[in-house]
């Protein structure tokens, strides 16, 4: 019988040892099972690790080299690079279900027995050992490495009360509550942020990395635990928070360095697959294109931004908790207007900026900045580079002989007129204000002359702010929305409407 080509529902009526030595069962270490059921996904040209993105020629590649040839894994990496993900997603080269001798507490394989329960039950019952089946969902296991983790957590330590309850002097290696390590045994173990464990605990895995043998309290056990061991460390923790010891660094096969997705569309994919978007939402809110690439392109210039410590990174949950706020920020106006629905506005990309904060970290310049503001800026040079997919450079379109498309728009505001686009405002009133703007309307219908009603004012909007980003028109932040008026008026004039509220320009009739 070929115990490899029975079903799962076959290999469960398998009740005792004996059944399990009639199947034609044999013994194979995890790093065996690992790599034979990769090796059957790729010659059947199957995805291994599902959902992850941009690591198609680069990581993955690496990861199934690392599996195949049974290596222990450290996933280096910055934050959110998906280095968890990939550890957790190996569950799925695991066999469906495995045997251990039922009551064991090692997951003993009955075959090759470990702890002294299984050693002694099988000399007991023989083929009538009862046999118990383990899920591959089972065989993970992943501790998060904190300053508090000690040697008992992860090996283990004599217990008392186990010692009164049977009766047994402490020299009785069933004395032993094992830790997560051991009882790990035949399954992946994942220490994540590795650098954070105190070095006395990193010395505690040398032996079970290397020679198989744990001691715990005095009892120097012989136990050739079967584990595949993954780590994950963060580049910045070597120098800052911790380091990984060089004798557990030698002992780790494989270190594998993770990255960030090296283009706008590997980035937009891992946030829609990511972001968790209610049902009324799709529904109430549109979106488009641009405006995902706008969250993206903020991430871009967040990683190459003077304020933000690099050695940090930008985790690509800043750009899924950016959408999530992006479609709320619609939302709650269209609750506010009582709207069915509602076409999503660059001014709710400005709503975004409380996940641009909690997601940076900032090098002292920022801080002194201050994170909103940092935030705002980072916003209004993804709209500026963005801008110039959609729109002419406007430094070229000055000296363009056909002439130059946004002289209207300038001009408009350089007679005194002043726009104030609230975040809050009706899809009417939102229409009629980007309308009043001469040469606005006429911009769009030349560059993007097939565009939907939505679609044209959102257009409108995005002109405007990429216009104000390339200086061409001012611009300033409100508490309400955004401001836009003449720059050279607002550098000679900044006390009117740039600097603090003039309470009196509120009356005035050019304001809409």
């Amino acid at each position: 019988m070929n115990y490899r080509s029975l079903k799962s529902s076959n290999l469960l009526k398998i009740k005792t040892l004996g059944e399990l030595k009639a199947a034609g069962y044999q013994p194979r270490s995890i790093k065996q099972e690992l790599r034979d059921n990769l090796i059957d996904r790729i010659r059947n040209k199957e995805v291994v690790f599902p959902g992850i993105w941009g690591y198609e020629d680069t990581v993955i590649p690496d990861v199934e080299r690392a599996i195949l040839s049974m290596h222990h894994i450290n996933l280096l990496g910055l934050r959110g690079q998906a280095k968890t993900r990939i550890a957790r997603l190996m569950v799925n080269l695991l066999d469906e279900y495995i045997p251990v001798v039922e009551g064991s507490e090692l997951n003993d394989d009955p075959m090759q027995p470990l702890s002294r329960h299984s050693i002694d039950l099988i000399a007991e019952k023989g083929d009538q050992t009862p046999i118990a089946w383990m899920h591959r969902n089972d065989r993970y296991t992943e501790k998060l490495a904190t300053p508090d983790v000690s040697v008992a957590d992860l090996i283990g330590d004599v217990d008392p009360i186990k010692a009164a309850t049977l009766k047994l002097p402490y020299s009785d290696e069933r004395t032993i509550h094992f830790g997560l390590i051991p009882r790990s045994h035949r399954c992946i173990f994942v220490i994540n942020e590795l650098p954070d464990l105190q070095a006395r605990i990193q010395v505690s895995l040398f032996n079970i990395l290397q020679e198989g043998d744990i001691q715990i309290r005095g009892f120097k056990l012989r136990l050739p635990l079967d584990i595949q061991f993954v780590f994950t460390a963060n580049p910045e923790d070597y120098t800052n928070r911790g380091s990984i010891v060089t004798p557990l660094k030698d002992r780790i096969d494989s270190q594998i360095v993770t990255h960030y997705p090296k283009s706008i569309e590997i980035g937009k994919k891992i946030t829609m697959q990511e972001a968790i978007v209610k049902t009324e939402q799709k529904g109430m809110v549109k979106t488009n294109d641009l405006i995902t690439d706008l969250i993206e392109q903020v991430a871009i210039e967040a990683r190459e931004s003077e304020y933000v410590d690099s050695k940090s990174g930008v985790s690509a949950r800043m750009t899924i908790s950016a959408y999530e706020n992006l479609l709320s920020s619609a939302e709650r106006r269209a609750l506010l207007n009582s709207e069915k629905e509602t076409y999503v506005r660059i001014a709710d990309l400005y709503g975004v900026v409380p996940a641009i904060c909690g997601k940076v970290e900032l090098v002292y310049e920022g801080e002194v900045e201050g994170p909103v503001i940092v935030a705002q800026n980072l916003i209004g040079k993804a709209v500026r580079n963005q801008f110039l997919q959609y729109f002419p450079n406007p430094e070229k379109a000055k000296k363009d002989k056909r002439g130059n498309p946004y002289k209207k728009i300038t001009d408009w505001f350089g007679d005194g007129n002043v726009m104030e686009i609230l975040s809050d405002l009706a899809n009417r009133d939102y229409e009629a204000r980007l309308r009043t703007i001469d040469g606005l309307d006429d911009l769009v219908d030349e560059f993007h002359p097939r565009l939907s009603k939505a679609e044209k004012l959102f257009m409108m909007e995005f002109a405007l702010h990429g216009l104000a980003e390339h200086s061409l028109i001012g611009k300033k932040a409100m508490d309400t929305g955004q401001q836009f008026k003449d720059l050279l008026g607002s550098m000679f004039n900044p006390g009117s409407n740039f600097g603090e509220e003039d309470e009196e320009d509120e009356d005035d009739d050019s304001r809409y």
